[in-house]
């Protein structure tokens, strides 16, 4: 397909979700990814659920795996074999990038550390993500999302105040795929002046406290130590959730200008010196939030947010997933695509977040089953390395 990358080929050698994420990314932009799995089995995700739908030939498809692995290619190799491994470093030869998600080492034990693939491809850019990085006193311990989400500090800023929660999605696997294809762009646009790949490295971990944010530098410059204050904002009030007549909207008052125009439509003062600021309105978060909820009980979520979005006051419903998808704000962002899968036929995904201005909505094609393409991609090694 084409795209930005459309000459580039990725040799996808993860799996769960950090590596798929990134590699399906880069896929949506135009790169060729052949995803490499293990005989028989396939990447972990391919036997996650419930749900499972149920392909015409009666196989059960993990929609988790289909999440993150559309715009693919699926061969079967064995690494632990030479003969898997012989596939493989003929695909590293031709490859532009490589990704792996394997815990430390792992790499070099299969005989295809970095010293090997560069000497195969010096060219070849590698991008490498683990858990809690890739030295360090933790380097060796395997990294999932809901464990990192403890270790890395979400947990404790998320949920209801004492109550430690975790995202609701994969944010530390998320947060991990997209720093990584930050550093594979950046490594492809040094290679046109070096001609030389580099080794990306990012992890989990990493990739969590780099989002920290505000919350960290609560702690590192302030010495304060953040805690979870639910769905409200810890430094600016009114932020967070409020109830109407029939249900919870979403309100976000963020600066002087928003509040003089939400206030009036609660019936508040915006001079009132108990709200005058924004550190005013976060010490008294309680009281506010109770007056601003006396006035809302009058309206319904739909009246309240004509009302805010006719005042340019930032607002929304809280939506359910479902809801979303069938939001047409949604579906105008080209954030549903439509693929035809050789086992369901045509089903709906999430979509890519890019757009690039100029280029039509691009084709996307379904996640792979499993060796889907293993011959197809022999035969078109077989034929390169014919005409090399």
């Amino acid at each position: 397909m084409p795209g930005p990358l459309d000459d580039v080929l990725v040799v996808d050698l993860s799996r769960v979700v950090a590596g798929p994420h990134a590699t399906q990314t880069l896929a949506d932009l135009g790169a060729r990814v052949i995803k490499v799995e293990r005989p028989g089995t396939g990447d972990e995700t391919r036997g996650w659920g419930p749900p499972f739908v149920d392909a015409a030939d009666g196989e059960k498809v993990s929609t988790y795996y289909l999440s993150v692995n559309r715009n693919k290619e699926s061969v079967e190799l064995d690494l632990k074999t030479g003969a898997g491994r012989a596939v493989l470093e003929r695909l590293v030869r031709r490859a532009d990038v490589l990704v792996e998600n394997f815990r430390a080492g792992v790499m070099d034990r299969l005989g295809l550390g970095v010293g090997r693939l560069h000497e195969l491809n010096p060219r070849l850019v590698i991008l490498s993500i683990t858990g809690f990085g890739h030295d360090g006193p933790d380097g060796d311990r395997p990294g999932y999302d809901a464990i990192v989400q403890a270790e890395a500090g979400i947990m404790s800023v998320t949920g209801p105040p004492g109550s430690p929660s975790k995202v609701g999605l994969s944010i530390a696997d998320i947060l991990a795929a997209q720093n990584g294809v930050a550093g594979v762009l950046a490594a492809l646009y040094e290679r046109t002046r070096t001609g030389r790949g580099r080794v990306v490295r990012t992890s989990l971990l990493a990739s969590v406290v780099g989002a920290h944010m505000f919350q960290g530098t609560r702690w590192t410059v302030a010495r304060e130590r953040p805690a979870s204050v639910g769905n409200d904002h810890p430094s600016i009030a009114p932020y967070g959730t409020f109830r109407c007549a029939d249900g919870q909207i979403q309100i976000g008052i963020a600066n002087q200008g928003l509040w003089r125009r939400f206030a009036p439509l609660v019936g508040l003062d915006p001079d009132d010196p108990r709200y005058a600021t924004v550190p005013d309105r976060a010490r008294r978060r309680a009281a506010l939030t109770a007056e601003i909820e006396t006035a809302l009980k009058e309206g319904t979520r739909a009246e309240w947010l004509a009302r805010l979005d006719a005042a340019g006051v930032p607002a929304g419903m809280i939506r359910s997933i479902d809801e979303v998808y069938e939001w047409a704000q949604t579906r105008a962002q080209g954030l549903v695509v439509e693929v035809d899968h050789p086992g369901l036929g045509p089903i709906e995904l999430p979509g890519p977040p890019l757009r690039f201005d100029g280029e039509p909505p691009r084709a996307h094609t379904a996640p792979p089953r499993l060796g889907q393409h293993t011959d197809a991609v022999l035969a078109w090694l077989d034929e390169q390395e014919g005409n090399a």
